[in-house]
């Protein structure tokens, strides 16, 4: 069992959902905090229709998401910062809902967790992919 990561920076929408295809992805996970894009084709509604027709499902869980603070500190560059903020949040009783309901999707298909950044280790998605793993037992596969 693999839980996949992947990033959309720097790529079109029909390159990312054929990324998706080729790896066999079931379900993308949104975490990010707000599924708003300024890059056409990354916003929660289209991006979900889209995946929609595409044979993949989607499913937004915000409170996976990086909060304002981390975000900011991710775009200065400051990673170890960022990932300090979002470890603090996985304690918030959100992120644990939706932390249990990853994992319950993750035990079921093969999901994708979905954020901006194109390298994962850049990402707050990488926290996540790693605690699902431990409680899975499973590999990840940064696409």
């Amino acid at each position: 069992m693999a839980i996949a990561t992947i990033g959309y920076e720097g790529k079109t929408q029909a390159q990312m959902i054929d990324q998706l295809k080729a790896a066999g992805v079931d379900l993308v996970v949104d975490v990010r905090a707000v599924a708003a894009s300024r890059r056409p084709g990354f916003s929660k509604t289209i991006l979900g229709a889209s995946l929609d027709e595409a044979g993949i499902g989607y499913e937004h869980l915000r409170g996976l998401g990086t909060p304002k603070a981390g975000r900011d500190a991710a775009r200065a560059g400051r990673t170890d910062e960022m990932r300090a903020i979002f470890e603090a949040h996985l304690a918030e009783p959100q992120a644990q809902v939706e932390l249990a309901r990853a994992q319950d999707l993750a035990g079921r298909k093969k999901i994708a967790l979905l954020c901006f950044e194109a390298r994962a280790c850049d990402c707050h998605r990488a926290v996540v992919a790693a605690r699902l793993c431990e409680a899975l037992g499973a590999t990840v596969e940064d696409l």
